[in-house]
């Protein structure tokens, strides 16, 4: 009876998951504010109807209580975040909630039934739970930091000194892990640092490009961004690189509009890939893993031939929770997390994954291009592209569609540094929201004076026009009742 029940809810949840994906999109042709106002709350439904039932089926298959523990706090929790968001910040983006909670239910799912077989069962879940709780409270904060402090333009080089020397303690200091220094262990816990540092690292580039976009700023912006990069290389941490590589170049043509920074710049990324190949022999192991993992199978192509054994064994609706072997994949929880949802939940709901992530970037890029503010408009550029370039390292090394980077899927992967580093992102993009919604009410009220002016001396004019003539009483007009204004989105 249970394997019945658990057949019948893999189509359920991926019923659900569509809906939602759907909804994402949907929301950007709606005209008016209560019609997306009905789709949000359509999503919020769906949210928490795939939570419960994924948490049904794990516990009627497990009868472990303390999955119910964990799905009543994750349930708190994320209502406590749309309410919240929806009290302190009536007019943030909650399109972007909404897919945050989405994101982090899918992977505390599976982070959930991958931690049941662990020595200690379900501690990563925990974990996992209390960084989103932390991740919420620095999320909450960031957005009236980014609309009160006015200055941030202004710190352009305190941002570099301080990712700089970030990344290169973790260069001298940090010990190796999987053949690449990535952070140190502080209390238990591991700090990746450049998962903060690419935060700043967007700061400094729109502050240096909102500065000045002549010639001689731009090869000195050139310069700090490089070191930046071969930093990275020399600890190894090669998707770190390619982010910090692929922002600085799409922000750098964006603000210069010049096709040959953009050439110059790729060319210069094959080169240094090819001299990266020869030099470290870690990439060349990564390589050799992506051309044939098959042949590789029992060294370093294991990890992508479990991978996609397992994205083949679930096929299009998955092989249902508890019913696969996704604890066969190495790092699981972490780097491999994509391939560990697609093998249990099936490759539809991957796709839904993706579309979501991208729903997550197409606002990103409409807060971008609505903003007045050059600077912000580039950090809002600089992060969405940050953001979506990483889910693509991590889907596309994991399906094998690029050689495997060894980066996290935001929100989905277990990990304390890439959960607060990705909600303080997803703050600063909340917090651009509410400065363009204020760019626009103050654009309203400078129209509006204008008007006023305008008609005020109109009617200056025709008094004087009309001197001597009788006045009659002014008849109030009537009012028409007025549409709703379309919401941006």
């Amino acid at each position: 009876m249970i394997n019945i029940i658990v057949q019948l809810s893999k189509y359920i949840i991926i019923a659900l998951m569509a809906a939602y994906t759907f909804s994402c999109f949907s929301i950007f042709t709606g005209k008016y504010e209560d019609e997306e106002n009905r789709v949000l709350v359509r999503q919020d439904v769906l949210l928490f109807l795939m939570q419960f039932t994924a948490f049904a089926v794990m516990y009627l298959t497990t009868e472990d209580m303390r999955i119910l523990f964990l799905y009543a706090a994750l349930m708190v929790v994320l209502l406590g975040v749309i309410l919240l968001y929806n009290l302190i910040y009536p007019n943030v983006s909650r399109l972007v909630i909404n897919n945050m909670c989405m994101l982090i239910t899918v992977g505390m799912i599976m982070i959930t039934r991958l931690s049941a077989d662990n020595p200690s069962p379900y501690g990563s879940a925990v974990r996992q739970l209390i960084f989103v709780v932390l991740g919420v409270a620095f999320g909450l904060v960031v957005p009236v930091l980014i609309r009160r402090l006015t200055f941030l333009d202004k710190w352009t080089w305190i941002y570099s000194g301080a990712g700089g020397a970030a990344l290169l303690a973790v260069a001298l200091f940090a010990p190796k892990s999987g053949g690449a220094q990535l952070g140190f262990k502080i209390l238990g816990f591991n700090i990746q640092p450049s998962e903060f540092v690419k935060i700043l690292f967007v700061f400094f580039v729109a502050a240096s490009l909102n500065k000045s976009r002549e010639f001689k700023n731009i090869v000195v912006t050139t310069a700090v961004a490089a070191a930046h990069v071969l930093v990275l290389v020399l600890s190894t941490d090669l998707g770190a690189a390619l982010i910090f590589f692929v922002v600085y170049l799409v922000m750098l043509y964006v603000a210069t509009r010049q096709p040959l920074y953009a050439v110059a710049g790729l060319g210069a990324g094959v080169l240094a890939a090819v001299a990266g190949y020869h030099l470290f022999s870690h990439i060349q192991v990564r390589v050799e893993a992506w051309q044939d993992p098959i042949a590789t199978y029992t060294g370093s192509g294991y990890q992508v031939a479990q991978s996609l054994f397992a994205i083949g064994t679930g096929g299009w609706f998955g092989t249902g929770l508890f019913q696969g072997q996704p604890d066969t994949i190495p790092v699981a929880e972490t780097d491999f997390i994509f391939s560990a949802i697609t093998e249990e939940m099936g490759v539809i709901f991957g796709l839904c994954i993706i579309l979501i992530c991208v729903s997550c970037y197409v606002m990103f890029l409409n807060i971008a291009m609505e903003l007045h503010n050059r600077f912000y408009k580039y950090v809002a550029l600089g992060l969405g592209t940050c953001y979506i370039f990483q889910v693509f390292l991590q889907i596309g090394g994991v399906t094998k569609f690029i050689p495997s980077t060894g980066m996290t899927l935001p929100f989905v992967s277990y990990g304390g540094s890439s959960m607060l580093s990705t909600m303080i992102m997803f703050g600063i993009i909340q917090g651009l929201y509410i400065v363009r919604e204020d760019e626009e009410e103050q654009i309203e009220k400078e129209k509006e004076k204008e008007r006023e002016s305008r008609h005020g001396v109109g009617r200056t004019t025709a008094g004087k026009a009309s001197k001597g003539v009788p006045k009659f009483e002014e008849v109030p007009r009537q009012r028409t009742r007025k549409k709703q204004r379309p919401r941006s989105k």
